[in-house]
């Protein structure tokens, strides 16, 4: 799927490197070499920001699968100062395989919400992604709760990707966390019952459907929506993005209120030969500028408060909530989430 250039972001992003040049030290201060799961486009900018302002070298290498396994066979030996990836569970893996190292720092502390970061510092949290309804923008739906979609009414009416899709293996996660295992087992045959065809395909694919009359209602991620709605006008992703709106659901079981939500992170790795600069990269990370370009680059939330929202996502779906459940109580239900996907055959 091919979407169309943004001006704006493109714009947005040269000016941040512009205003770093200008206050760079003239004499570079060494390198840091960044692992990424996060296609190379999507925080190129980012890292060229970065080594405007640092005047240091950023050597980027995509890993698309088996991050973990590269960084844990390399050692010692490792030439990986920080390893970046989506979902708190692939972040919470890197910690528990020991590939990581605490990281004390007043500016990431001050940026980064307690419950997006590690309490001993060995991951931080640098953008947010809400798990969302995208319904039929006919649909007279104002709100719905996660647990309405096991609801019967919903009967052939529900369109969602695979539920061991990491995405959805975190919101059943988070359903446990809330609700016990017992009733998320319910919950997740109600939503299987609802299904109006197999769980899977992707986000968009949910949109997709919508507009086909598939199915009425589907949960995807929030960024998605930027991506569909700023698509070259005429073109199948900006049709699916036009025949949506988008609700925040809640969880019955919460007080709080909030939407679930995943992330991108990062940690500096254990054996990170320059610390230093890794320390310095996640800073930059955190710091407005930089959180602003990650709003404008990938229609994502920041981690930061007070950060202007993508214009997209402000009007298509707005400011969010977040559910204050510590997004490591989710990731301590990963497991029993993925047996209970397949315990109901939800994916069959």
């Amino acid at each position: 799927m091919t979407f169309r250039p943004r001006a704006r972001f493109t714009a947005l992003a040269a000016s941040i490197v512009a205003l770093w040049v200008s206050a760079a030290p003239a004499h570079a201060d060494g390198e840091v070499t960044v692992y990424t799961t996060r296609e190379p486009g999507l925080i190129q900018p980012l890292l060229a920001a970065f080594s405007a302002r640092a005047n240091v070298k950023v050597n980027t290498v995509f890993v698309k699968d088996g991050l973990l396994e590269r960084v844990k066979a390399e050692g010692a030996r490792s030439p990986a100062d920080v390893l970046m990836t989506v979902d708190v569970g692939n972040l919470l893996d890197l910690v528990d395989a020991g590939l990581a190292q605490p990281v004390k720092s007043a500016a990431l502390e001050q940026a980064v919400p307690a419950n997006l970061r590690g309490a001993d510092g060995q991951w931080f949290a640098l953008s947010q992604r809400a798990r969302v309804l995208y319904a039929d923008k006919g649909l007279k739906l104002d709100s719905i709760r996660y647990e309405d979609l096991a609801d019967p009414k919903w009967k052939g009416k529900v369109c969602i990707r695979a539920g061991q899709h990491p995405y959805n293996t975190a919101l059943v996660a988070a359903m446990i966390a809330h609700a016990g295992e017992a009733r998320t087992e319910q919950w997740l045959q109600g939503v299987k019952a609802n299904l109006a065809r197999k769980a899977t395909g992707g986000d968009r694919d949910v949109a997709r459907d919508i507009m086909g009359g598939i199915c009425e209602i589907g949960l995807a991620n929030s960024y998605y929506v930027g991506q569909m709605k700023s698509a070259k006008e005429g073109s199948d992703a900006r049709k699916w993005g036009d025949a949506i709106k988008v609700l925040k659901p809640t969880f019955a079981s919460a007080k709080n209120g909030g939407t679930h939500v995943n992330i991108s992170g990062a940690v500096v790795a254990r054996n990170a030969p320059q610390r230093a600069n890794a320390v310095k990269l996640l800073e930059f990370l955190a710091s407005e500028s930089a959180q602003a370009l990650y709003a404008q680059a990938n229609y994502e939330y920041p981690v930061r408060a007070g950060v202007t929202l993508d214009p997209i996502i402000a009007a298509s779906i707005g400011e969010l909530k977040a559910d204050r459940l510590p997004i490591t109580e989710i990731a301590k239900h990963r497991k029993q989430a993925s047996a209970l996907i397949d315990k109901v055959g939800f994916d069959r």
